[in-house]
């Protein structure tokens, strides 16, 4: 069995803590940012006036990294290990500077685009909409060159820096939102909307705090890569032009899939506007309601649940990667752990947000029962996602990048035909189903593709998945009893109910997965206090 040597371990914990825990971040700040926005309908506006900004900011960072990041750390780890710490200095450089004229780009494309993008958006008014996503335009300059430093300290195995900067870049920009709100609406007496302006150019300044993290950690480092700048052999690497054009054809299939999300959820922000609007004859006011209980609500919730299943994917990744050559059994036994761990980590979480979706629902945005059937579908939606996206990082890992590509692509290409008649169908729940059947059979296809080459038994799962059958069942008919007799209608007893039901429900699996062998048959122990006391904050 391949393991870990405790570098990297460390950096696959940072790594995976740093991107849940910034999401978490993103998740709770909410609660006294929509305060802060007054009535329910500016709560509802504000929510789809940032949403509606961020997706296609979320989608030109995708295109403007062009997965170079994960390649540069790829030639850097290739150049230290035959001792050319010159070369992969030299590489680095040259890879922060193409990133820095890619991000200048893509600001100029989404500043033109603006307009074009807001016009056929769900809300009310296109005019501020555009104003919106010209706030973050500044941020899409610098982020790719930030992730290319990122790339770098990846390449040399230490991927603390990675996530840490990630959290930096997160706090700073909630602290940046809610002070800004707080003195735009309190203090200057201004509308919401001036709010949602800064509330979205926080991006920036989080971006910066993370640049100066990474600034400040490279300083620190310079000893070392002095040192082994000395020990180097000389720089011999020619054709650098040629290299970074090899690097980006690498890339394609990996800025195709890291933006597989961010197409989906464009695809629901431009496609929904003219279904509602042009079709079913409903005015924008109605849209913007629909989009934000449907769309802009539930991904601040659902992102936390797909980090999770990229956290896991994450862990195995170097794992996987290095296993290239050890033989199709060993290989197996890899993804085998890895889907064990992906379904024991995940689907109880989803289990548990789904029977408590109305309250969670109600602690973080306006009580709805249509919000939180919303929400509801978001969840189990989240769940497909997660598997699928795990399936397509295994396929990378494993060398399998154009196949993980094609997969998306027939993914996003069935979201589009289904689109159109769910939404005129059903309306935001027809949105939410066409993704889930789309990504459904990108899961399907990958999983198919990885047991078909490697020998992957799934019949070995059949633990883990009846003992999570049984704990769904027991859940839904427990929070089904409880909501006939008791119905949280404030936040602080929606945020009661729901963490008091959660962490006993939690238990209750952890006891189940003890009972069972479960827990032992994934991570080789029964899981209690001690599992959960990690050395790698050091």
């Amino acid at each position: 069995m391949f393991s870990l040597n405790k570098k990297i371990m460390s950096g696959s914990f940072w790594l995976s803590f740093g991107s849940i825990f910034s999401r978490v971040l993103g998740v709770i700040y909410l609660i006294p940012w929509l305060a802060m926005m007054g009535s329910a309908a500016n709560q509802n506006a504000a929510q789809a006036l940032f949403s509606t900004s961020y997706t296609p900011y979320a989608l030109f960072i995708s295109l403007g990294t062009a997965g170079f990041p994960s390649a540069i750390a790829r030639r850097v780890a290739y150049y230290n290990g035959e001792n050319k710490f010159l070369n992969s200095k030299r590489l680095a450089k040259v890879g922060l500077g193409i990133m820095l004229i890619s991000g200048v780009v893509c600001g100029i494309l989404l500043y033109v685009l603006a307009p074009l993008l807001s016009a056929n958006s769900p809300v009310v008014s296109p005019a501020v909409s555009t104003t919106a996503i010209r706030f973050l335009v500044p941020a899409i300059v610098i982020l790719p060159a930030m992730s290319a430093a990122r790339g770098w300290f990846q390449g040399n195995q230490d991927l603390k820096p990675f996530g840490v900067s990630q959290l930096w870049e997160q706090f700073i920009r909630i602290i940046f939102i809610l002070v800004s709100t707080y003195v735009v609406i309190y203090i200057f007496h201004k509308t919401f909307i001036h709010a949602v302006y800064l509330s979205v150019m926080a991006a920036l300044v989080g971006a910066l705090a993370s640049c100066f993290y990474l600034a400040t950690y490279y300083k620190k480092q310079s000893a070392d890569y002095a040192e082994k700048s000395q020990q180097s052999k000389p720089y011999d690497l020619e054709g650098i032009g040629r290299t970074f054009k090899m690097i980006a054809y690498e890339s394609i299939p990996f800025v195709v899939v890291g933006s597989g999300i961010s197409l989906t959820q464009l695809v629901d922000q431009l496609v929904f506007k003219q279904v509602m609007e042009n079709v079913l004859h409903k005015t924008a006011l109605y849209t913007q309601n629909i989009f934000t209980m449907f769309s802009a609500n539930p991904t601040k919730i659902t992102t936390v649940v797909v980090s999770l299943a990229l956290a896991v994917a994450e862990t195995t990744l170097p794992i996987l990667a290095s296993s290239r050559s050890a033989g199709k059994q060993n290989i197996g036994d890899l993804v085998l752990q890895n889907l064990n761990m992906l379904i024991f980590a995940l689907v109880p979480i989803v289990t548990i947000l789904s029977a408590l979706s109305f309250a969670i629902n109600g602690v973080f945005f306006p009580f709805s029962f249509l919000g939180g059937r919303y929400l509801f579908w978001n969840i189990i939606q989240s769940l497909i996602l997660g598997l699928a996206i795990n399936s397509l990082t295994l396929l990378q890992a494993l060398h399998y990048s154009k196949k993980a590509m094609f997969y998306l692509i027939i993914g996003l290409i069935i979201k589009l035909v289904l689109q159109v008649p769910f939404v005129t169908w059903l309306q935001g729940f027809g949105a939410i189903l066409a993704t889930a059947i789309a990504f459904g059979l990108v899961c399907l296809l990958s999983i198919r593709e990885i047991c078909k080459e490697f020998k992957v038994k799934l019949s070995k799962l059949t633990l883990n998945i009846i003992v999570n059958v049984v704990f769904a069942i027991s859940v839904g008919l427990a929070a089904t009893g409880m909501e006939r007799v008791y119905l949280p209608l404030t936040k602080v007893s929606a945020f009661v109910y729901a963490a008091v039901f959660g962490l006993v429900a939690l238990l209750i699996y952890l006891a189940m997965a003890n009972a069972t062998g479960l827990s032992k048959q994934v991570f080789d122990k029964k899981i209690g206090y001690r599992y959960f006391r990690y050395k790698h904050f050091e």
